[in-house]
């Protein structure tokens, strides 16, 4: 039997790139349009927690289900976005469109801050006994507010980390190595704006007011939109190939139908057409792997398909099937993440409550006092100093032992991210051994809202190992995804990070209510109460997440050890030096393959 293929000609397939432009000078305009987002985005959330159970006189576990829902839907999301900046508006059009939506939501919100009419009256006294809690109207905007922000984080989020990236050419062996360099100070940036929402944002809503506390990052919400679509004519802008997902609904349907034919004895036998695969095939053709073979059968050619103009229903490109078995060999590792974000997603909550009963004096005898909401600080500054660390000093190390471009690989720098992780709530449940030891040696265990004398920055070890951990974790989870996800389908890939981060906040959620209903007791008690966190039992919570992570880098190491990288078929321009030796447009099999990762 012959192999049965159709090549087309690559100089005949459409231009998928409709501007030749991008490279270094295009950042500015991204780096510049993600700080003024995150300044914003951040500013908006950081302190929300307090906005909550202050301005809306919610309880603690309801405005802590709250957010995390909220921080869940928003990171889901991304899949709706992903799918249409792949599919049908590509990427640039989706970030403009996404980031208007996001600015109505951020608009209503200030304006419910502002309108006395639009939140409950202040409560009497510094005892919060009897405040009137926030009428159903007024929950009404608050939700539509935050679920608007979440469709417009939809659209951001998986297109714009992207998007950058796509300004480099991965066929240019310098441009490629920049991408690698590219997410790293993508992250920083976005930890320098976070640094600035998390002191003078947080500051200003804490002791200025809620109005000009929301506003300023509405402006800079404003800001960032139009800086990135002033940088519209420089922009490298890739056109949307079709719905990803029908061609992976394709394949599933063809392999089906064809379940019962015998796999070919030489997978050379199977279906390719480089012409019908030129949009989504121009960085290179995935080839054909081991794993799960069921699915090759989508690309056994028989006598009733039409192999020059196939129906895809039926019969489907190696490239195509490779396509999905890519995102499938994902999935294992995207579920590893989703257990760290349900860690990281205590400091926006449970240590944000224990700071609020402890001394945040910046000095003994000093007034100024640390706003809760602004600890993070630690975290990002730990994550900045690491990031920064890591690109300058720790990638050229590695790579002289390594001989990889980035250092180490993205599985090697989760792992070790996961580790840190797994310290940093360990640290937790002994730091509040620690704080609710000396709010007894002070009498002080039933009073909720009175002053612990022991210092905040007992707090500094859990949240700066949080940050040095997503520094690892984070940016090597995204790196994974961008690496690893087919070519046309990168939003997608951007937007399962997101929705690992969905799940992680989900996950939070239900750990909270269920210990928050399994460990009530007759007496009142409960591992997280409503009302007094110093007749808690927070540290087992901390301990049980620890508990978990350790179960979570156990099945991960298990998952890396197992997973195969995606082999790619690099295109080479004419007379391009390979390893000394000239080659042509295209190698073969013989001449070696360039694979995008090497382990």
């Amino acid at each position: 039997m012959e192999k049965m293929e159709e090549q087309g000609s690559s100089s005949e397939s459409p231009k998928r790139w409709r501007q030749h432009k991008g490279g270094l000078i295009t950042m500015p305009f991204i780096f510049a349009n993600e700080a003024c987002e995150k300044l914003a985005v951040v500013g908006f959330q950081a302190n929300m927690i307090s906005y909550l159970t202050l301005q809306l006189h919610m309880p603690l576990t309801k405005a802590a289900n709250t957010l995390t829902n909220f921080g869940g839907t928003a990171s889901l999301t991304p899949l709706l976005g992903a799918f249409v900046a792949d599919a049908y508006a590509g990427r640039f059009w989706t970030i403009t469109i996404a980031s208007i939506i996001y600015q109505i939501g951020m608009v209503s919100l200030t304006t419910s801050a502002i309108v006395p009419q639009l939140r409950p009256p202040p409560c009497q006294g510094k005892v919060k006994v009897g405040c009137e809690q926030a009428s159903g109207g007024q929950l009404a905007i608050l939700y539509v507010s935050l679920l608007l922000t979440a469709l417009g984080a939809g659209g951001i989020r998986p297109s714009v980390v992207a998007f950058g990236a796509d300004q480099f050419d991965g066929s240019d062996t310098k441009q490629k190595s920049r991408t690698w360099s590219y997410f790293n100070w993508y992250y920083f940036v976005m930890g320098a704006s976070i640094l600035v929402a998390v002191t003078v944002i947080v500051y200003i809503q804490d002791n200025v007011g809620w109005g000009w506390g929301l506003g300023i990052p509405t402006v800079m919400m404003f800001m960032s939109i139009v800086v990135f679509v002033l940088g519209y004519g420089l922009y490298r802008i890739l056109d949307p190939a079709g719905s990803p997902f029908t061609r992976l609904v394709q394949v599933c349907v063809a392999a089906y139908r064809k379940r019962k034919l015998q796999m070919v004895s030489d997978p050379r036998l199977l279906y390719e057409n480089e012409q019908l695969d030129a949009d989504i095939s121009s960085a290179g053709k995935l080839l054909h792997t081991k794993q799960l073979r069921f699915l090759d059968k989508a690309a056994i050619v028989t006598e009733q398909d039409n192999v020059k103009a196939p129906n895809p229903w039926d019969l489907n490109t190696v490239h195509r099937v490779e396509e999905l078995k890519s995102l499938i060999r994902m999935g294992p590792i995207w579920a590893s993440g989703i257990i760290l974000i349900t860690a990281y997603a205590q400091q926006g909550t449970f240590s944000l409550q224990q700071a609020k009963t402890m001394d945040r004096r910046l000095t003994p005898a000093g007034n100024f006092q640390i706003p809760p909401g602004s600890m993070s600080v630690f975290t990002i500054t730990s994550m900045l100093s690491t990031i920064a660390l890591y690109d300058r000093f720790f990638i050229p190390a590695a790579r002289r032992l390594t001989g990889l471009d980035r250092g180490i690989t993205f599985l090697h720098r989760m792992a070790i991210g996961f580790v840190i992780s797994t310290l940093a709530t360990l640290v937790a449940g002994f730091v509040e051994v620690r704080r609710k030891g000396a709010a007894a040696a002070h009498g002080l265990l039933d009073h909720p809202h009175a002053v612990i004398p022991i210092s905040v920055f007992w707090l500094v070890p859990q949240y700066s190992l949080h940050g040095i951990a997503e520094a690892f974790m984070s940016i090597g989870h995204l790196e994974f995804f961008y690496d690893q996800a087919p070519e046309s389908m990168r939003s997608s890939a951007a937007a399962l990070f997101w929705t690992s981060i969905s799940m992680g906040n989900y996950l939070s959620s239900f750990l909270v209510t269920l210990v928050h209903k399994f460990t009530a007791g007759p007496d009142g008690d409960n591992w997280l109460p409503d009302d007094n966190i110093n007749r808690g039992k927070l540290e087992n919570f901390y301990w049980l997440i620890t508990l978990l992570q350790v179960v979570n880098l156990f099945y991960y190491l298990l998952c890396a050890k197992f997973y195969t990288f995606k082999p790619v078929e690099v295109q080479f321009p004419a007379a391009t030096k390979l390893h000394g030796k000239v080659v042509g447009d295209k190698l073969t099999k013989e001449d070696g393959f360039e694979l995008e990762n090497r382990v």
